[in-house]
């Protein structure tokens, strides 16, 4: 049993661009697509299963009065005629032939435990689903694709009804993020977002009849080419307008500026009604114009605009804080319609890192009886020595690292970082420092500021070790590095920078990962999947194996490149974990104690598997080079090797 979400999808800007872009194939002087799409707080809910035939049942309270459960063979006529039917389930069944005829899987059961989404309210409760079919087909039956080839697929299933959709409606395959999509012909680019600070929309069905199909054949009629003067003005409000709002919608939205975004909003629907509505009679909105320009709304409001096709389908507004969206969703409800709140949440930054030094170092024996292995000197191309753990640091810090906890194994190991963080030399060391060594021990006594310690007493595995930080974690994500392992980038960005650039464009839990070769997986975790990107650097991991045999390595866990030839990628010790890696260390290490169970190790891997199965993981290629401090040969390649690559990257 698998537990799916997928949310609504609202365009902010730039509808129907989607299909208008799709014109280039005919004529290229139409311009890409462009569009603003997120996801919202609204959405499905289900749990999936194997099944020998498609079944669509409901629990789902929303929906109990217009639903009545839904089975079919996993015939492909069957499935077809269904797709046809114009029925309910019509979009379910066009995206399950689809999967059957590509993909020849079996069944699938899918229970609709709620139901938050409007339908047919332009949130795109069709893509929805067909969007949750699909994920539904690929996690059960591991069909390793990613995000865009879901979104492929529901866009292809929803075709094979009598609907023609837009591209962008399936962007709710991407989650509750904004997107900006760009539709070139038959390709589609979806780069995701920066957003500074919250940003409050109210999204209200207007309880009235909309004509998509009429409105989209309406428009339609004036590509690939514009013959009158009202088409040559439809193209240019698709095209170079719309690409210049798009261009000040995602300054406004990476800079926080509610107000400019609110007026671009009441802008670009001016322009909407100047240049396109006068097409369709269909695009007459007058329940929409009304509350637009209704004085309690503009009070609350820094502006708005239809939705989706427009019509009098939906309507939505930026409201000017929280309290406002409050009111604003009150007052729309009061006046008969179906309003949401939605808010449009800043990606958090990485601003705390964690590393476990708990260890003893039993590889490194009798060395670390006198000395933590996190102590032990390390040569610098600047012709400095400095111990493992203030390399470690500063890296964290020139990476905009604020806080730093390590996790000690006993409060007695607090002295030496004591010693070394927090106390000045004593002067007959002090003066016979060069003024520039001088200079920096007193930055090493600053970087002590930044440390906090917490304590693993006892040691119950590195998931243990990991959740001793979950108080210091703040229920925020948080980098983790590990404690005997050097890091080099290969660029100007730090190996810790590019995994938190990453987190703030995909906000979730990311793992770091490096190219080894076949002959050495079995040394390793071993993560696959299959690439989220073009430029093959963010892959979407779909299973994670701990030390597998080389033929099992070569028969599943490959992860393909743009030319069929498979490589295999382990971790390369950074991760970025968010606040549901540690709930589900804190249920492990309470299911262990239940059990009376102290021995159990309690592992990492555990967890982020646990939160890959329920909410999905990314692998993060760093561009860069990992020294494993942890045994005799590999300290030893560290010492010859570190500096050099410190003195290759700097030139």
């Amino acid at each position: 049993m698998i537990k799916l979400f997928v949310p609504g999808r609202l365009c902010l800007f730039g509808e129907h661009t989607d299909w208008a872009g799709h014109y280039r194939t005919m004529n290229a002087d139409i311009l890409p697509g462009a569009a603003i799409v997120t996801g919202i707080e609204q959405g499905i809910y289900a749990e999936v299963e194997k099944s020998t035939i498609f079944e669509m049942v409901s629990e789902a309270p929303e929906i109990k009065d217009r639903w009545s459960d839904f089975s079919c063979r996993m015939n492909d006529a069957e499935l077809k005629r269904v797709a046809k039917s114009g029925s309910f389930f019509c979009y379910c069944a066009g995206v399950a032939s689809y999967m059957l005829e590509w993909y020849k899987v079996g069944g699938v059961r899918i229970k609709i435990t709620a139901m938050t989404l409007p339908m047919k309210s332009g949130l795109s409760s069709s893509a929805a689903i067909c969007v949750l079919v699909a994920r539904a087909f690929n996690m059960l039956y591991n069909l390793n694709l990613n995000t865009m080839g879901e979104m492929n697929i529901a866009y292809l299933g929803e075709l094979r009804t009598e609907s023609r959709c837009g591209r962008l409606d399936q962007a709710c395959a991407f989650g509750v993020k904004p997107n900006l999509m760009i539709f070139d012909g038959d390709e589609v680019e979806v780069k995701a977002l920066n957003v500074k600070k919250p940003l409050y929309w109210v999204v209200s069905d207007l309880c009235a009849q909309k004509d998509t199909i009429k409105i989209l054949s309406d428009l339609n009629k004036a590509y690939p080419f514009a013959t009158t003067e009202s088409e040559k003005l439809l193209h240019e409000a698709l095209g170079i307008r719309n690409h210049e709002i798009i261009e000040r919608a995602v300054k406004y939205i990476a800079d926080g500026d509610a107000q400019a975004l609110g007026q671009l909003m009441t802008e670009t629907e001016q322009l909407f009604d100047r240049q396109v509505a006068p097409l369709s009679t269909a695009l007459w909105a007058p329940k929409l114009h009304s509350y637009l320009n209704d004085e309690n709304v503009k009070k609350l409001v820094w502006g708005g605009k239809g939705v989706g096709s427009h019509g009098d389908g939906s309507v939505q507004f930026l409201a000017h804080s929280k309290e406002a969206q409050a009111e604003l969703v009150d007052y729309l409800n009061s006046q008969g319609l179906h309003a949401y709140p939605f808010t449009l949440q800043p990606v958090h930054t990485v601003r705390r890192a964690i590393i476990p030094v708990a260890g003893f170092g039993t590889r490194l024996y009798p060395a670390t009886q006198v000395l933590k292995k996190d102590f032990f000197p390390i040569p610098c191309s600047d012709g400095m020595v400095r111990p493992v753990i203030l390399i470690l640091i500063e890296e964290l810090l020139k990476s905009g690292i604020e806080d730093i906890c390590l996790v000690l194994g006993s409060e007695e190991e607090r002295r030496q970082y004591a010693e070394f963080f927090e106390k000045q030399l004593p002067e007959e060391h002090l003066h016979k420092l060069t003024p520039q060594y001088r200079e920096y021990s007193y930055h090493i006594h600053d970087i002590g500021k930044h440390l906090h310690y917490v304590y693993q007493y006892e040691k119950r595995g590195f998931g243990h070790a990991v959740y001793q930080a979950a108080d210091f974690a703040e229920n925020e994500p948080v980098l983790l590095l590990l404690g005997d392992t050097l890091y080099k980038s290969n660029t100007t960005k730090t190996c810790a920078l590019q995994m938190i650039e990453a987190y703030e464009r995909y906000n979730t839990l990311l793992v770091s990962i490096h190219p080894i070769p076949l002959d050495d997986v079995s040394r390793y975790g071993i993560l696959s999947g299959v690439w989220e990107n073009k430029e093959k650097t963010v892959l979407q991991v779909s299973e994670m194996a701990e030390k597998p045999k080389q033929s099992y390595a070569e028969d599943y866990l490959g992860v393909k490149d743009g030319n069929g030839k498979k490589s295999y990628y382990s971790v390369f010790g950074q991760y970025i974990l968010t606040p549901e890696v540690f709930d589900c260390l804190a249920e492990d290490i309470r299911q262990a104690d239940i059990d009376n169970d102290r021995e159990r190790e309690i592992e990492l891997t555990t967890a982020l598997d646990k939160v890959r199965d329920n909410s999905g993981m990314l692998g993060v290629r760093i561009n860069g080079e990992m020294y494993d401090m942890g045994n005799p040969v590999a300290l030893r390649n560290a010492v010859i090797h570190f500096p050099e690559s410190q003195t290759r990257n700097d030139r």
